[in-house]
């Protein structure tokens, strides 16, 4: 605790009292072992990958011993995890091969919010002496039906701009394909459907998706519209009866991109816009009772490609993933995407 400026206050203070705005959660002391923090403006050398690739081994050395206790302890061949670390998808890609369990399940939300989901589905348990039944999944945002995305458009007079065309495809087999066809045509696209995911990721109904065969990919969406730290791969989401020859050790349903596998070796140079450097991918498996229009979309792709996969990535900026289609033309007209898909309405930058 002496390396954190919170460790000496008196924790009856408020929230802002305990982390100020301006106080970093560290103090001067950890900067004498690990050195200087880096600015946001400096340059990754080698110490920083460094550093950091030490933290996730050490990480992963203490995960894999914890694991290894509890498996002795209670001899349970299936493995839950909740908690911000249940989000390092690195670790949890090599949990399987490196312990005695057989199978792994994370959350969508495995953080604060979904503990909090969780410790009521443990007092509805408690009260009602039951066992609650597993129908949660990912998609419990809000939805926007067709008449009010139409509004919005209208309120943003979309259809009078010159340099955009609106479409509106109301079958949705249409949609899918058009859709398809445009991303084989290496375009960007922001793809807003049904209700919002919950959690940290965009799965398929607030993404910004595009051709994981352009090699150029990564630079042209961190140019165009992300903006941020080269370094970060961009996911690929994969229908799942094909992942398991795309990926090496795939066993199991992964819908919430919570671990990483390695690409089989014939498959790296196929899809190099969703390859990390060390050859692995943290995949979304995408199946149709799941998601129906994410996988119908992917499943178009894979017609027109042979690649069951399409990049994903959140479909925002720099702000929160967006969540209104308001949001959604906001993001849109500031950046350089393509296309917006919004429900059954296509906007066409020209």
């Amino acid at each position: 605790m002496e390396y954190f400026n919170h460790h000496k206050k008196n924790l009856h203070y408020s929230w802002n009292d305990i982390f100020p705005k301006n106080e970093p959660i560290f103090n001067e002391k950890i900067s004498k072992i690990f050195g200087l923090p880096r600015s946001q403006n400096d340059d990754l050398n080698n110490y920083h990958k460094n550093l950091a690739a030490s933290v996730q081994k050490f990480y992963e050395i203490s995960l894999f011993h914890i694991l290894d206790h509890l498996y002795k302890k209670y001899k349970l061949t299936n493995l839950t995890l909740s908690g911000g670390c249940a989000q390092n998808s690195l670790a949890n890609g090599k949990i399987l091969g490196n312990s005695n369990f057989k199978s792994l399940y994370i959350p969508s939300n495995p953080g604060d919010g979904g503990g909090a989901v969780g410790a009521a589905y443990c007092l509805w348990g408690q009260l009602t002496k039951s066992k609650p039944k597993n129908n949660l999944n990912a998609y419990l945002g809000k939805s926007y039906s067709n008449n009010y995305i139409k509004n919005v458009l209208d309120n943003y007079k979309i259809d009078s701009k010159k340099e955009f065309q609106v479409l509106l495809l109301d079958d949705f087999n249409k949609l899918s394909v058009y859709v398809a066809e445009q991303l084989s045509k290496k375009k960007i696209i922001g793809w807003f459907q049904d209700k919002m995911e919950w959690g940290p990721r965009a799965l398929g109904n607030r993404s910004i998706i595009a051709d994981p065969r352009n090699a150029d990919i990564r630079n042209i969406l961190n140019l165009k519209i992300k903006r941020r730290e080269s370094f970060r791969p961009f996911a690929p989401s994969v229908l799942f009866e094909e992942a398991n020859n795309w990926f090496e050790d795939f066993t199991e349903h992964e819908p919430y991109m919570s671990r990483v596998l390695k690409f089989k070796k014939n498959k790296v140079n196929i899809v190099p816009g969703v390859v990390h450097v060390d050859e692995t991918g943290r995949l979304q498996t995408v199946k149709l009772e799941s998601n129906y229009k994410y996988y119908s979309l992917i499943k178009e792709f894979f017609k027109i490609t042979k690649v069951p996969i399409i990049l994903n990535t959140s479909f925002n900026e720099n702000e929160p993933i967006v969540n209104t289609p308001e949001e959604a033309i906001n993001c849109f007209l500031r950046t350089q995407m393509d296309l917006l898909v919004l429900q059954n309405y296509i906007i066409i930058r020209k």
